[in-house]
């Protein structure tokens, strides 16, 4: 006698195939999705010293374009040390500096496309292919991944200003030697400088985590905001000393581009950049079988009369 399986029709009952089939379309959906999901490599300090060389090659390649790119770095850094010079809040300008190793990897989006450019034959990619990362269909996920890492910094900021008052109180320094005298020389300000340091840590720690391949991805493979921080996530589970070792790096490579006036800036934002295209070669599996994009619409052409129409294309009724 055959045993009967599961979900037999019991005798009597029309037969009905739609759960087994409905079942089947599932297990095989879920299967694809699987096959789908990048592919982590395992790296090593040489892929590291690697992504930078080749980083460093783009850079010599379209160095005019990189520099017009991230000149906005030291302009604003600039400024912001003229801003907390001029009001006395010389405790914000470590943070402020240091902050933007969170916002880089969104900052860094142009840069990506350069170099994703070169690396398909374009010796001379010119400074306008940068913005065609407007243009990708995955545009408005790496916004709101920038969203995030910029609700990041202003919390890191709003963290170390609350460390500094819980330390020294509200009282303003009264000028450079002042601050330095209190960072240095009491025990206070190593008190701040231990605690600091700590907290910023978990914050670059975290930014590292969610963004280390995730811009790359959704640049190259247009995946949404949430895939690409778990495929981020999982690169630096499968290699977390090489990536602690590349945070390291950036930071290293950010302080030293800090020190003179963030003028050291125009060259290390776009290595870094470069670099960390080159990182996600080297971390990720390319696709097997990349699927070409679809042809955008046409887009539709409409009168200027019907302006105020024309923001509300639902409430238009066809005749």
């Amino acid at each position: 006698m055959a045993t009967p399986y599961q979900g037999a029709p019991i005798q009597g009952a029309p037969i009905r195939g739609t759960p087994i089939q409905g079942n089947v379309t599932s297990l095989t959906q879920n299967g694809q999705d699987a096959a789908a999901a990048p592919v982590i490599r395992t790296v090593g300090f040489s892929d590291l010293h690697r992504a930078l060389q080749l980083g460093w090659e783009d850079f010599k390649a379209v160095p005019s374009h990189a520099i017009i790119l991230c000149v906005i770095y030291p302009i604003l850094g600039l400024v912001l040390a003229r801003t907390v010079l001029g009001y006395s809040v010389l405790p914000l300008l470590f943070p402020l500096a240091a902050g933007f190793a969170l916002l880089g990897p969104f900052a860094a989006l142009g840069l990506y496309e350069l170099s994703r450019r070169r690396e398909k034959g374009e010796q001379e990619p010119s400074a306008w292919v940068a913005l065609d990362v407007l243009r990708s269909p995955s545009f408005g996920a790496m916004l709101g991944l920038g969203v995030l890492l910029l609700a990041l910094f202003v919390t890191w900021v709003a963290t170390a200003q609350a460390i500094y008052i819980a330390a020294f109180g509200y009282e303003g320094a009264t000028g450079i030697s002042d601050f330095v005298t209190r960072v240095l020389t009491t025990p206070q300000g190593w008190w701040l400088i231990i605690v600091g340091c700590g907290v910023g840590f978990l914050f670059a720690l975290v930014a590292l985590c969610v963004s280390v391949v995730s811009f790359p991805l959704m640049l190259d493979r247009h995946a949404g905001a949430g895939d690409a921080m778990v495929t981020s996530l999982r690169a630096v589970a499968r290699n977390p000393v090489p990536m602690a070792a590349w945070g390291l790096i950036v930071a290293v490579l950010l302080v030293a581009g800090s020190l003179p006036f963030f003028l050291g800036l125009t060259v290390v934002i776009p290595l870094l950049g470069h670099a960390t295209w080159h990182l996600y070669r080297e971390t990720i599996e390319p696709e097997l079988n990349p699927q070409p994009l679809p042809p955008r619409a046409p887009r539709e052409r409409r009168p200027a009369a019907d302006f105020p129409a024309n923001l509300f294309p639902w409430r238009r009724k066809d005749s």
